[in-house]
Parts: structure tokens; C-alpha cells; sequence
């Protein structure tokens, strides 16, 4: 599994995400390109869409949402996300179980 879309900062990493809303369900899709695809139900209205990605990762991850949140892109779908607390290998351990390969259609 590529590793450019995870790397470490201080005091935890950052995650480079392509986020794809008005999904059927909200999961991690695997990789779109060098950025973790994450979809979500929500709509980009009023904050919705980037709530649940903080949502659907930190349920993924194992922390509390104040855990993660956005340090780039907040009206894009491409993202950095700000994790507190765990370093990219810790990340990539935790997330490692899923398929890498994002197999959904549709473009950027």
C-alpha cells in the first residue's frame, strides 16, 4: 500500500483525503490516487460533509473527533486532516486491514 498519503507532524500526522459526498454510506474507500478516498452521506452544505469525514475517521482510527480535524481544504474535496496523537505508522497500522484500492466510479 502506498504510504505518500500519510506522513508524520508534530505531535501526530496528516493525512492527505479525497472526499467524495452524497455517498450511499460513509466509509473509507481505499486510495484515490495518493489521497485515502473517503466517502460520506452528507452533502457539502453548512459544514455536513466535513463533520462526518472527522467522524468516519476518528471511528476508524480509535480517537475521540477532537482528535482530528482539518488543516487544509475545508471547501475542497482534497483535504489534509490534522490526527493528534498518532504518528503515520500508527495510522497506517490501524487502517492497514482495508483495501487500498478505491473501487467506486466517478470522477474528482
Amino acid at each position: 500500500m502506498p504510504a505518500d498519503w500519510v506522513r508524520d507532524a508534530a505531535g501526530g500526522s496528516v493525512l492527505s483525503i479525497h472526499v467524495r459526498p452524497g455517498a450511499r454510506r460513509s466509509e473509507i474507500a481505499g486510495l484515490h490516487g495518493v489521497a485515502l478516498c473517503v466517502r460520506v452521506r452528507a452533502r457539502p452544505v453548512d459544514g455536513a460533509a466535513n463533520r462526518e469525514v472527522v467522524a468516519v475517521l476518528a471511528k476508524a482510527l480509535g480517537v475521540r473527533p477532537s482528535a482530528v480535524r482539518i488543516g487544509g481544504g475545508k471547501h475542497g474535496r482534497d483535504k489534509q486532516i490534522l490526527v493528534d496523537g498518532l504518528g503515520s505508522d500508527a495510522v497506517r497500522e490501524r487502517l492497514g486491514a482495508r483495501s487500498f484500492v478505491d473501487k467506486g466510479g466517478g470522477g474528482a
